[in-house]
């Protein structure tokens, strides 16, 4: 079989295999993060523009949670995934450096909802989009990062997976819309930088073009059966080789990746989450505080120093990704989370002084880890004169170091609570996590953008 092949039957298998606990309770505590990271970004743009123009006009029956219209799964999808990825509180799968549960989730919660799927139904199509997407992104990385947004391009194909599931696609059928979704995916690294809304647009933009792609395959549309790994394929066209298959398959059918998800405490790039962790580590162990600070100098892997050295960043995004910015966050707000990344916090002249004394720089012995395991080392010295040094060899929420469920419903009620009242949230929440039902309308936001 191709690796399309493969991929397809093992999305296919969810169509019947027992749900057990494990992945039961990791599907719906995918989908309370979504909901976590994605109300946020309801009152936020680039999501109130794309809703309140022509995207986020047209009949249908999926919710468009920026405005609580009824329209079009394409458009619900593009809308919805766009909101989650905003704040950067998104789930990652750390193997594959990849954000599932944008692309993933806004997809299949579309279709659900314009279908009148059931809720198990629902669930199915989300384990299996995960698993394609994940384990696409793993024969993928680590070159297809240096040029491409990955949650932009493999999303694509996760949110093409979820689609096929629920119009009812067999093997044959999910693997043709792997293949035109494989043709569809983009996203490059350019835009993820300086002042531009384009990044959170990118699982917007996979959420909708997956979907393109499961309709037509459910049409009867073909692919090619070597778009993935051929010699012009897409593994080709936008990484190193044709695709670390042997990689991609690692433990296929003895485990799923929405079992082995990374949740996002820190509202930031995930490159910076081990650097943070390390500072919070060593705050714990030596009491300093952010007038304590003559430097600090971080060791990181790739990212860390290609993506996340950005010493003086002006607007929200471009702080989400400036390690110099959030370390000194960290040190004066005590958290990084959504206060951090609003107009007074990025003004704070007392963040903007430590940021100076920051540095980064690529670690050849940690970057060669990459993408499977995210360190950071830590140098701090104070200005009395002491040196502290602290290796942070995983991050909090990873699999190794997960967070616990009382942990993730704080997370939930944290970012979602300014959003919807405090009924409306719990109930949300109870549907998530205990219902039979799919979460469908929300009440008139509390926020505004």
């Amino acid at each position: 079989m191709t690796p399309l092949e493969k991929l397809a039957r093992l999305a296919a298998g969810w169509q019947t295999s027992p749900l057990n606990d494990e992945v039961l309770g990791a599907v719906r505590h995918a989908t309370l993060d979504w909901f976590a990271t994605t109300l946020p970004g309801t009152v936020r743009p680039p999501a109130t523009l794309l809703a309140a123009g022509l995207l986020g006009a047209g009949a249908g029956n999926a919710v468009c949670y920026v405005t609580g219209a009824r329209v079009s799964a394409r458009a619900a999808a593009f809308i919805n995934a766009t909101a989650s990825h905003t704040v950067e509180f998104d789930d990652i799968f750390r193997d594959g450096g990849y954000h599932p549960g944008s692309p993933t989730i806004a997809a299949a919660l579309a279709v659900a909802q314009e279908i009148g799927a059931t809720r198990e139904e629902f669930d199915r199509a989300v384990i299996a989009g995960y698993e394609v997407g994940c384990r696409l992104a793993m024969a993928l990385q680590p070159s297809h990062y240096e040029k491409w947004h990955i949650t932009g391009t493999v999303g694509t194909m996760g949110a093409a997976v979820a689609g096929a599931m629920l119009l009812n696609c067999d093997s044959a059928g999910i693997a043709n819309a792997i293949a035109i979704a494989s043709s569809f995916a983009g996203g490059h690294q350019q835009n993820l930088q300086g002042q531009s809304m384009v990044k959170a647009m990118h699982p917007g933009h996979a959420a909708d073009a997956g979907l393109l792609a499961a309709y037509a395959a459910a049409a009867g549309a073909t692919g090619a059966p070597d778009s993935l790994d051929g010699a012009k394929g897409y593994a080709a066209a936008t990484s190193i080789g044709t695709g670390n298959w042997e990689a991609a398959f690692e433990g296929a059918g003895d485990w799923t990746p929405i079992t082995r998800m990374t949740v996002k405490i820190h509202g930031c790039c995930g490159h910076i989450f081990a650097a943070l962790d390390a500072l919070g580590s060593l705050q714990k162990q030596h009491g300093f505080g952010a007038g304590d600070i003559a430097s600090i100098h971080v060791e990181g892997y790739g990212p860390t120093k290609d993506i996340c050295d950005r010493p003086d960043p002006q607007i929200a995004q471009e702080a989400r990704f400036s390690l110099q910015y959030c370390l000194a966050a960290q040190l004066v707000l005590g958290q990084v989370r959504l206060a951090a990344f609003e107009p007074d916090a990025l003004a704070n002249p007392e963040i903007r002084a430590i940021m100076p004394r920051i540095t980064v720089e690529r670690a050849e012995d940690l970057a060669a880890e990459y993408p499977r395991r995210r360190m950071a080392r830590l140098h701090l010295t104070l200005t009395d004169g002491r040196s502290f040094s602290q290796f942070q060899p995983t991050r909090r929420g990873d699999p190794e170091q997960p967070i616990r469920l009382d942990e993730l419903v704080a997370k939930y009620v944290e970012l979602a609570g300014p959003v919807l009242p405090p009924g409306d949230l719990d109930h949300l929440r109870d549907v998530i996590l205990q219902g039979e039902t799919l979460p469908m309308d929300l009440p008139a936001k509390t926020a505004v953008a």
